[in-house]
């Protein structure tokens, strides 16, 4: 069968998969530490506030690779830095199957976060000049909802890798941290010579402004701080909730992975379908940037559920309020992405991986202050209530600082 024709939308749209299963593989290698926390905190004799220092040290070195790739990322071609990091990811996700004690472990987590911060710079920039800037929201849903599907997939692949023995966790770790090989290839297959030339005349005029002027703008200060919000909130979630369900609500292990598999379907959902809101609204006549905050307040309403979490037994109505969470918290993503793709065209590289090393400085040690918060109270509930406050805080910055748009969408006005 012949490769789709460079440029067509069958070729963006098979480029957008191949994102999609990279940001699978990023989520499967930084999962795995999640899904496999009870055994590892029996295995290594830790306590939640070491554990939460394994997820500081991640978004710290994340904060780190986030500014080197992103300055790479607008001088070398994505044909190679891409797969470069994905090795490399690939490798400290396989190694940690090998660790010995907490030390070696934690030099894991540094460098697994380091190069898995390269996957977004490179993943945006591809998506930015792929995609026409009125339907970049769907395509960075399609994008984000990998990281849903590495989610998914991961608790099924170790529950079937986990037997009784205490040690049985770091087979999950070798055999995930192998599956990047087949992604290279398929992407050097895909990706040809300077196929990653921008498109549209909106990117050339957005590419006349300077770095400087990009993130000392009113919209930096927005995208920035609604980024900051929704970071915190769905990290949290994603290092603590198997943690919640089995030591906060006394489910087994096993009904634990099963409920981790069902909120990260209930994320993908969300993604997806926020992508597919932003796009409606726009066709049905709304600004580009008034459909994405309808979108993303939406959003912030299912994520804001949390602060119920005290209150909410365990069993059916936990359940079913952790997945309007989830769909929520992923949904936001999406249009934060695409608000921060209309920054700058030249400088995308560097715009994100600054944003994204202010938002990992900030957001990391709160990993840490929440594992010392339950350690303290023993109490899982009212950490994560405080964290359902986050994205609607994260929607109103972006409805109040983000201009309006009158341009609309029926008539080709900027990206959703």
């Amino acid at each position: 069968m012949n490769r789709p024709s460079q440029g067509t939308s069958a070729w963006i749209w098979l480029v957008c998969g191949v994102l999609l299963l990279a940001s699978a593989l990023n989520y499967m290698d930084r999962q795995t530490l999640s899904n496999l926390s009870p055994r590892i905190l029996k295995a290594f004799e830790i306590d939640e506030a070491q554990y939460g220092l394994l997820e500081v040290v991640f978004g710290l070195a994340f904060a780190a690779g986030s500014i080197a790739f992103g300055f790479l990322a607008d001088r070398v071609n994505i044909r190679w830095l891409y797969p470069a990091v994905l090795v490399a990811w690939s490798a400290v996700g396989f190694a940690t199957g090998l660790v010995r004690n907490y030390e070696e472990l934690f030099a894991c987590r540094l460098l697994l976060g380091f190069f898995e911060a390269g996957h977004w710079p490179c993943a945006l920039k591809t998506t930015q000049r792929l995609i026409p800037a009125e339907r970049r929201t769907l395509g960075n849903s399609v994008l984000q909802s990998g990281t849903a599907i590495g989610a998914i997939v991961t608790p099924m692949i170790i529950k079937f890798m986990l037997t009784e023995d205490l040690d049985s966790w770091r087979s999950s770790f070798l055999w995930i941290g192998g599956l990047g090989m087949g992604w290279v290839a398929l992407w050097l297959a895909l990706i040809r010579g300077d196929e990653l030339a921008p498109l549209g005349r909106d990117d050339q005029q957005q590419a006349s402004g300077s770095f400087w002027s990009a993130i000392l703008s009113r919209e930096f200060l927005a995208v920035a701080s609604m980024g900051l919000a929704i970071t915190i909130a769905w990290q949290l979630f994603r290092a603590w909730l198997p943690l919640f369900l089995n030591r906060g609500r006394g489910y087994t292990e096993s009904a634990m992975l099963d409920f981790n598999f069902a909120y990260h379907i209930a994320t993908d959902i969300g993604c997806l379908s926020a992508g597919f809101a932003t796009a409606y609204l726009f066709h049905c006549g709304f600004s580009a940037s008034t459909a994405r905050k309808i979108t993303t307040a939406a959003c912030a309403l299912m994520a804001g559920v949390a602060v119920l979490i005290p209150w909410i037994p365990s069993g059916p109505a936990l359940f079913g309020s952790m997945l309007l969470v989830g769909a929520g918290l992923l949904g936001m993503h999406p249009c934060f992405y695409a608000f921060s793709q209309e920054l700058s065209a030249r400088h995308q590289g560097k715009v994100t991986g600054l944003m994204n090393l202010m938002i990992w400085v900030i957001s990391s040690p709160f990993q840490w202050v929440f594992g010392a918060f339950v350690k303290w109270t023993q109490n899982y509930d009212i950490a994560f209530a405080a964290a359902g406050v986050l994205p609607l805080l994260g929607a109103a910055i972006i409805w109040i600082l983000w201009p309006r748009d009158h341009h609309q969408g029926n008539t080709g006005g900027a990206g959703s």
